[in-house]
Formats: structure tokens, C-alpha cells, sequence
């Protein structure tokens, strides 16, 4: 089979394909075989009836119509991976499929006009050696001053105050939620323990907590949220509130007694060490991501490369679909999950397709630089990424093997880890300089007190 490609215009290329008598004889005969076993002919055996017979009694017409349906499409794709093409649309024939000459002793041709994924191509000077900074893995005094207040906040006790309560105080309340005079079982609740800000059962609640006092009592109305069911979500409900007490938390001292207390150490230091150590590996893992995305996003700066609209639009839309399924799983739609941050569905989908063009052109400078570098995915690399992924669903590797095959994924697949060795050559020979680790943040001398009354 001979094919030829030309670029026809941005994107879009035209492959010539003939194909020579010797070659396609034998699919045609496969054509005749296939028809030869979905009719019934007196005195023939289902699938013995000869040519002259079928064209005799179906006529050669029918039968090279179904040749050309399943043989030509078969020699597009030998001639798109022949010429290494990423079709993104379906091709356009030229002459249409039913029109294609099919004669004895005379080659078949056809054109087949299609839009294609873009094609980079690199030089080493240009994907080596890339410059970016890496920030610091080492934990700040501030960083270490927060873990250690985070593990006392574990440790504190509440106490009653006088004062009005604030954020971050325990309110203790009997909440009463009616509808017209009847009470509403689900969302009543008797010495409600909760804390200011937190908005547990509803945000109005807690907005009204807010500068009270024990003994104040609060009144509103709030609309339930989905948490509530299907039944009473969206009900607009009567809220009455008492407080019985307002509390606020006492941290213990940060000193050898808490570090006694809170760990296995027997001073503040040694716990501070060993929150510095923890620190230390999470960030350091933290900066080898954040490296490999500076390193990514300065190539992919630097390369110009216009995508097809057909490819954006269709990988935002994807996006998009991914966004409304995992709402989905949620319990939830789209529409509310982006109100809950404030978004609307055009803002998300501008955001969704500046996303889908970054990584459409990632995935473009890597592919270029697995060219360029010859990377293969190899079956060990297969087998590693498959086990990886059946632990990670907590399935059988087999099992996860043959729902990639079945489901046509394997090549899917090994593009990805094809892209992930391409991104560890770059930053292998990436010229990282570590950033300083900022000096500790001063203390806040205006801070308010954490806890005691006013």
C-alpha cells in the first residue's frame, strides 16, 4: 500500500492511499466469505457458495459494498499510524466510500481529508537545562510554631466565660426549628454544643450567636440546607435559640509538661525537632511536585504552538462532564457546588478551558520531547502502572489488566507513562536552584487574648 500526506490547511491534512490489486484481493475475498455465510442458496452449504454464484444471485455490487465498508477505513488507519497522525475528527473520503472503483487487475484509490492533533518538534537545547527556582523544604519557625498550636488546640479544655461569644467559642444552646408553630424534629436541637463559626447546622445560626451572651435568645429564619434531604432541604424554618453558655478554649502552655503530655518526648524542644523532621519530608515532597510543574510550565512558555478549536472545545467539555459526575457522586449538581465558591457555570468554563489548553500543550511538549528522546513505555512499565493502579482501587492487577484491554486503554495508558518519563527527563537535567527558606514570621503583639473573659 502506498500513502503520501500534504498539508492542506492549519491542522488538516489529506492522505493519498492506493492500494494494489495483490493486496486488497484478499479482503475482497474476505467480503465474499462473509456474504457467502449470511445467505441461504439451494444446493450450496452456508458458506460455500461460490463468487460467480454470489454475484449471480446478490450481486458484486452488494458484496463490494461490503468490502468497502469494512476494508477502507482499515487502510485510513494504516496509513494514519504509517504516517504517525493524531486524527481528531472523522475523516471526509474522496471519492465516498460507495463510489470507490473497485476493479480486477487495477489498484483501489482514495483520499481522506482530516483534522489532526498538532505535532512539535524539539531540539535538545530547547527541553535541557530549563532554569527554574525551587522553593524551600525547609519548615519555617512560624510553620513549626503553627503544628505545635495545632496539637495544643487538641489538648484544650473550655471554659465557661462571661463575656459575648466570638468565633472560634463553643455556644452551648437549646435551638428550637418550626414551621408554622410545628416543630421540625430533624433540625430542633436540645444542649447543641457548637462552635462559633462553624456553621454546623445552619450559617444563619451562627451569624446570630455571634456578640451573645448566656441567657440572650435568638430568632431568624433559614432555609434548610441539601444535607437535610430531599424532603426538607430548601424549607424555609422558624429558629429559636437560647443560650445557655458561652465557652472559649484554654490551650495548655507550650512547655516540657504539654510536650509530655502530647507525644512521646519529654521536652518542647525534642518535639519541636521531630515536628521539624515530619515537616521537612511532607514539604520536600510538596517541592518535588511544585519543581516538576515550574519545570513543565517554563517549556511549555516557550514553545508557540496554536491548538485546533476542535481540541479545546472538545477537552473543556470533557472537563466539564468530569466536574458534573463527581458533583453527581456527591449527592449534588454542578450549579450548586460552584455557587457554594461563589462561581457560575461561564466562569467555570472559562476556567475549565484555560485548563484544557495548558494541558493540551503540556501533553504536546512532552510527546515532542518522548520523540526526540526515543522513550518507550515498556511491558515492565505497563505491568508497574497496572499493579499501581489496583492497589490504589483495591483490585486484582489481573482483574485491571483485562478492563484495560476490554475497554481499548492500553495504548491510553501507555501514552501516560510515556509523558511522565518525558517530564523526568526535563527535570533530570532541569537546572533547579533552591530558594532560602523565609526567616520566621515576628510574633503578632496586637494578637487579642486566646482565652479568659474580657
Amino acid at each position: 500500500m502506498q500513502t503520501t500526506v500534504e498539508t492542506t490547511d492549519r491542522h488538516v491534512v489529506r492522505l493519498s492511499v492506493e492500494v494494489p490489486p495483490e493486496e486488497f484481493a484478499k479482503d475482497l475475498d474476505r467480503a465474499y466469505r462473509k456474504v457467502a455465510n449470511q445467505v441461504k442458496i439451494p444446493g450450496f452449504r452456508k458458506g460455500k457458495v461460490p463468487r460467480q454464484i454470489i454475484d449471480a444471485r446478490i450481486g458484486r455490487d452488494a458484496v463490494v459494498e461490503e468490502f468497502l465498508h469494512d476494508a477502507v477505513p482499515a487502510y485510513y488507519i494504516k496509513a494514519v499510524r504509517e504516517h504517525e497522525l493524531a486524527p481528531i475528527a472523522d475523516p471526509e473520503f474522496e471519492p465516498e466510500l460507495h463510489d470507490i472503483q473497485v476493479r480486477d487487475g487495477t489498484p483501489i484509490r482514495f483520499t481522506a481529508t482530516v483534522e489532526v492533533r498538532p505535532r512539535l518538534h524539539l531540539e535538545p537545547e530547547q527541553y535541557k537545562g530549563i532554569k527554574v527556582d525551587a522553593p524551600s523544604g525547609e519548615p519555617t519557625e512560624h510553620e513549626i510554631d503553627q503544628y505545635i498550636d495545632a496539637l495544643r488546640d487538641r489538648f484544650a479544655e473550655l471554659e465557661a466565660v462571661s463575656r459575648p461569644a466570638r468565633p472560634g467559642d463553643y455556644a452551648l444552646a437549646d435551638v428550637r426549628a418550626t414551621v408554622h408553630d410545628r416543630e421540625i424534629a430533624e433540625a430542633s436541637r436540645l444542649g447543641f454544643l457548637t462552635e462559633v463559626g462553624s456553621e454546623e447546622l445552619v450559617p444563619e445560626l451562627d451569624k446570630e450567636l455571634e456578640g451573645k451572651r448566656k441567657g440572650e435568645i435568638v430568632k431568624f429564619n433559614a432555609k434548610l440546607p441539601d444535607r437535610f434531604g430531599p424532603d426538607l432541604a430548601g424549607t424555609e424554618v422558624t429558629f429559636t435559640a437560647i443560650v445557655k453558655e458561652v465557652k472559649s478554649k484554654r490551650l495548655p502552655d507550650a512547655d516540657d509538661e504539654f510536650a509530655k503530655t502530647a507525644s512521646e518526648f519529654d521536652t518542647l524542644q525534642e518535639l519541636r525537632e521531630d515536628a521539624r523532621a515530619k515537616m521537612r519530608a511532607y514539604k520536600e515532597a510538596d517541592v518535588r511536585v511544585e519543581v516538576r510543574d515550574r519545570v513543565l510550565q517554563k517549556l511549555v512558555d516557550q514553545v508557540d504552538v496554536e491548538l485546533p478549536e476542535r481540541l479545546v472545545d472538545e477537552e473543556t467539555e470533557d472537563r466539564v462532564q468530569r466536574a458534573e459526575r463527581r458533583a453527581s457522586q456527591a449527592g449534588t449538581t454542578l450549579d450548586a457546588a460552584l455557587a457554594t465558591q461563589g462561581w457560575d457555570e461561564l466562569r467555570f468554563r472559562s476556567d475549565a478551558r484555560a485548563h484544557a489548553i495548558r494541558g493540551l500543550k503540556a501533553d504536546l511538549v512532552l510527546e515532542a520531547v518522548a520523540r526526540a528522546e526515543d522513550i518507550q513505555a515498556s511491558n515492565e512499565d505497563l505491568e508497574r502502572e497496572i499493579v499501581a493502579l489496583g492497589q490504589a482501587t483495591d483490585r486484582d492487577p489481573r482483574e485491571v489488566a483485562r478492563i484495560i484491554e476490554r475497554s481499548g486503554q492500553v495504548t491510553s495508558l501507555a501514552s501516560d507513562i510515556i509523558r511522565s518519563k518525558a517530564l523526568d527527563l526535563l527535570v533530570e537535567s532541569a537546572d533547579v536552584t533552591e530558594q532560602d527558606a523565609p526567616a520566621a514570621s515576628p510574633p503578632d503583639l496586637d494578637e487579642a487574648p486566646e482565652d479568659g473573659d474580657e
